[in-house]
């Protein structure tokens, strides 16, 4: 078994399915200590041991973080929870601050977004579009993307476009500043966003989608994404 000090720290955004995160990340040859970060465990201070840091799904973002409180009537009202905003924009303070490599899963992309200046769409279908929530039978929903063929998205995922799940009903609206969209659906909802400058700062790839619960594990909107997200917390691991 490999030393404590060999092993490799990904930090986990606490929410109620921390689980399947944290099995997603263990689940390979690499021994990875999951650390959970929680707003209400209070641990911050944790993510300073931290190689590489997941912000996972969960509750809406209360649009007074984007200077949209008027959008709150959009938003699932038993679903919201500003102690979470705030505990994890203070995190992705942190990784900027310190370069510490970070994967954003749908609500993640949405909080990556607001802390870049960005804001959102508060409910999807209430802005025209396709519902890309969840099915009426519990099950994720499935639809088509497309990949910017110069982003770094496309460099890790080696297609030009592909089919990914989805159960969301926000989405990145006005995008933040020095990131790009990188991946759409048809009906033009922002599926991906990078920096606008991939290899200038440290690693951050935010996905609408969930990779952790694809049918296909082996696809590459989901393998290529975790093996690159654990390489640069490798390499944030070497620098230290």
């Amino acid at each position: 078994m490999k030393s404590q000090e060999n092993k490799l720290i990904i930090g986990v955004a606490d929410c109620s399915k921390f689980i399947n995160y944290s099995n997603w990340m263990s689940d390979g040859p690499d021994e990875i200590e999951v650390v959970k970060l929680s707003c209400e465990d209070g641990n911050f201070n944790a993510v300073k041991r931290c190689h590489g840091v997941l912000l996972t799904g969960g509750e809406d973002v209360h649009p007074r973080f984007y200077n949209k409180p008027e959008y709150l009537a959009y938003c699932h009202k038993d679903d919201v929870r500003e102690a979470r905003d705030q505990f994890e924009l203070e995190l992705l303070s942190y990784t900027e601050q310190n370069a510490v490599p970070v994967l954003g899963i749908c609500r993640g992309l949405q909080l990556a977004n607001v802390f870049f200046g960005g804001s959102l769409i508060p409910d999807i279908p209430s802005w025209g579009k396709f519902s890309h929530a969840k099915l009426a039978d519990g099950k994720d929903r499935y639809h088509s993307i497309q990949i910017d063929p110069a982003s770094m998205l496309r460099k890790i995922i080696q297609q030009k476009a592909g089919f990914i799940n989805s159960n969301h009903h926000q989405s990145a609206d006005k995008v933040g500043e020095e990131l790009v969209v990188t991946a759409l659906s048809p009906d033009g909802v922002v599926e991906a966003l990078e920096r606008k400058d991939a290899a200038s700062k440290s690693f951050l790839c935010l996905v609408q989608w969930h990779p952790e619960r694809m049918e296909d594990q082996l696809s590459a909107f989901t393998i290529n994404i975790k093996n690159a997200f654990l390489d640069a917390a490798k390499m944030n691991k070497t620098c230290k």
